[in-house]
């Protein structure tokens, strides 16, 4: 297949994605293929919701939305356009997958395949249910690919299951992802570990701004690496207007696991006497951390701008995306964080580059 072929596959793809809505799962007949794959990706995206209690059918179809948004003919050209791919050997590339948002392992997929690579994948089995579903679709309106995309079957251990690969995309917890890298060693790869996002505010937002960042905080439970983890305020900062721009999340309480992790944290906290603001569904704790629990927002304090891009800077490894209005290079705008765009790469690896030049 021509890269030109690839991309129109995927961007078929994100046709077939597109019946699937939260405001409604709508059928389109006139896509050809669309049997069976529409009534068994949305059979699986119910199972999704029963198996995972994360994975809410709002978030499930929050994230096959923002897919289908991202595979459009304009994006694709887009993203692709900045790279060679006449010169690639066809190579086997696995992929060990999070699982803790819905097909938070897709866009590596996606990069193997249009790169010209076999894709071996190890999913979460908390996310297993999704991507079979959309790698079956995609054997069907493009056979070249039967034999570039294979699944591994489910097992408690991603990295010994992976045999035969001549490159790898891992993603794990700090922790696993040192032995992503003494087992991966001498291979290819990309390696990404925790990372959290954060806002800086000036105390000048203005409600609007301020509710959009709730979608950064809350959207799939602040499970995300981009979801914002930690505000950054201003000495002396009034969180009234912040709470008050947020409220509107607040049926988030009324998720049992999300309840158990705010009842849980706060009453540790209190035993332990630190100072807490709450509205009755978040926390925010003074801390300076960068990961905080489920249903907790950390906060930190400054006092001049250049004391914060120092900070940023100093810990740019361990952050994903910053949120803020002209404050620094590169920021998010608010409410922005869960809509990457396919050239917005995790952990700012260049994933395709890694592919077209050094697998």
């Amino acid at each position: 297949m021509t890269i030109e072929q690839r991309r129109e596959k995927l961007e078929s793809l994100g046709r077939f994605l597109n019946q699937f809505k939260r405001q409604g799962i709508e059928k389109d007949e006139s896509l050809p293929h669309n049997d069976p794959y529409f009534e068994l990706l949305k059979e699986k995206i119910e199972r999704a919701v029963h198996y995972n209690g994360w994975f809410t059918l709002e978030n499930v179809l929050f994230s096959i939305e923002q897919w289908s948004r991202a595979l459009t003919s304009d994006n694709l050209q887009k993203w692709l356009s900045g790279y060679d791919f006449s010169e690639v050997e066809p190579k086997t590339v696995g992929i060990i997958m999070a699982g803790n948002i819905p097909l938070v392992g897709f866009h590596d997929f996606i990069s193997v395949l249009v790169s010209g690579h076999k894709v071996l994948v190890k999913q979460s089995s908390n996310d297993k249910l999704l991507l079979p579903v959309i790698a079956d679709y995609l054997k069907t309106i493009a056979p070249e690919w039967q034999e570039k995309i294979e699944l591994l079957p489910d097992s408690a251990d991603g990295a010994s299951k992976m045999t035969n690969f001549d490159a790898i995309i891992a993603t794990g917890s700090n922790n696993t992802a040192r032995y992503f890298e003494y087992y991966f060693s001498g291979k290819p790869s990309i390696i990404r570990k925790n990372r959290n996002s954060v806002a800086v505010l000036t105390g000048n937002e203005t409600s609007e701004e301020l509710s959009a960042l709730a979608e950064d905080i809350f959207r799939y439970y602040g499970l995300g690496c981009r979801n914002v983890s930690k505000l950054y305020v201003p000495k002396n900062y009034d969180f009234n207007a912040f709470f008050e721009a947020v409220y509107s999340w607040n049926p988030i309480i009324n998720q049992a696991k999300y309840a158990n992790n705010y009842d849980y944290n706060k009453a540790v906290y209190l035993m332990s006497q630190f100072k807490l603001l709450e509205n009755g569904f978040l926390i925010l704790k003074e801390d300076v951390s960068l990961n905080s629990p489920i249903a907790t927002l950390f906060y930190e304090t400054y006092e001049d701008m250049e004391a914060i891009q120092k900070e940023l800077d100093s810990r740019k490894e361990e952050i994903q995306c910053v949120v803020g209005r002209e404050i620094i290079e590169n920021e998010v705008s608010f409410g922005n964080t869960q809509y990457p765009q396919l050239w917005d790469y995790a952990d700012n690896v260049d994933t395709l580059h890694f592919l077209t030049k050094q697998v």
